[in-house]
């Protein structure tokens, strides 16, 4: 009887262990919907700070879903009329002062965009948080005032993944996205993403300032302010092509 007893507790704990499994995996999900939307467009202003200079880039944006992304530099000046399109698995780059069409391969979704603290794949989100990964459950802390979920996500063994671990902070209540740790594959800290100030954006409040803040560059950071967003907006399959690129203003 007491065997029996124990191997039902035994069960018991393993299956909610499962069924939390699966709502720390809904609630990211519902966070990832929440800032990312069905379909998107916007302008943000990027601010790369440097211990001796800073310099500041402005962009729109436009999403589908987490397979379609395009991204239009409209200054500085220099820069004016790149372009970056993620197209399900391919990313591409458009430069127009020297007329080129550039595919970024897999491997430089770690590098530095625009000279940034943030990556390729940090714009575009190759990956998914929400498929990608397994989601573990850590605990419970206040990040500015909101009671968080600490989640931590480990990429699946087949998946487009950068990073060998994810650290994620999300509001309990409002499902704010409000931090994030990135590691190596070594388990080293590499990135902290700090997300604040938040704003009603069309028809949701989100965070509307995201800091990226390297682990071992003391004074570096780059900060993303979304000026404005635009959620569920009519967008096709088709406006995220090459062709579009040469053309989008």
């Amino acid at each position: 009887m007491i065997m029996k007893i124990k191997i039902f507790i035994i069960l018991l704990v393993l299956a909610n262990s499962a069924a939390f499994a699966q709502d720390i995996k809904d609630i990211i999900r519902k966070s990832d919907e929440k800032f990312r939307g069905t379909s998107s467009e916007g302008e943000m202003t990027m601010i790369i700070e440097r211990p001796t200079w800073s310099r500041e880039v402005t962009m729109k944006n436009w999403s589908l879903g987490n397979e379609y992304s395009l991204i239009y530099i409209t200054s500085p000046a220099k820069e004016k009329g790149q372009v970056f399109l993620k197209r399900e698995k391919e990313m591409w780059n458009w430069v127009p002062n020297i007329e080129r069409m550039i595919k970024i391969p897999p491997s430089m979704m770690m590098q530095s965009w625009m000279g940034s603290d943030f990556t390729n794949d940090d714009l575009v989100r190759e990956s998914s948080i929400v498929h990608d990964y397994t989601h573990k459950l850590l605990g419970e802390e206040i990040i500015d005032g909101y009671n968080c979920y600490k989640a931590e996500l480990i990429p699946l063994d087949d998946a487009p993944v950068v990073w060998g671990k994810v650290i994620i902070w999300i509001s309990k209540e409002e499902f704010y996205w409000l931090k994030s740790e990135y590691y190596d594959e070594d388990g080293f800290l590499v990135n902290t993403e700090n997300l604040s100030e938040v704003k009603q954006m069309d028809d949701r409040k989100i965070p509307t300032r995201m800091e990226m803040i390297p682990a071992d560059e003391p004074g570096n950071k780059t900060i993303i302010i979304f000026r404005n967003m635009k959620f569920s907006v009519k967008i096709d399959e088709s406006f995220f092509s090459q062709q579009n690129m040469k053309r989008i203003r």
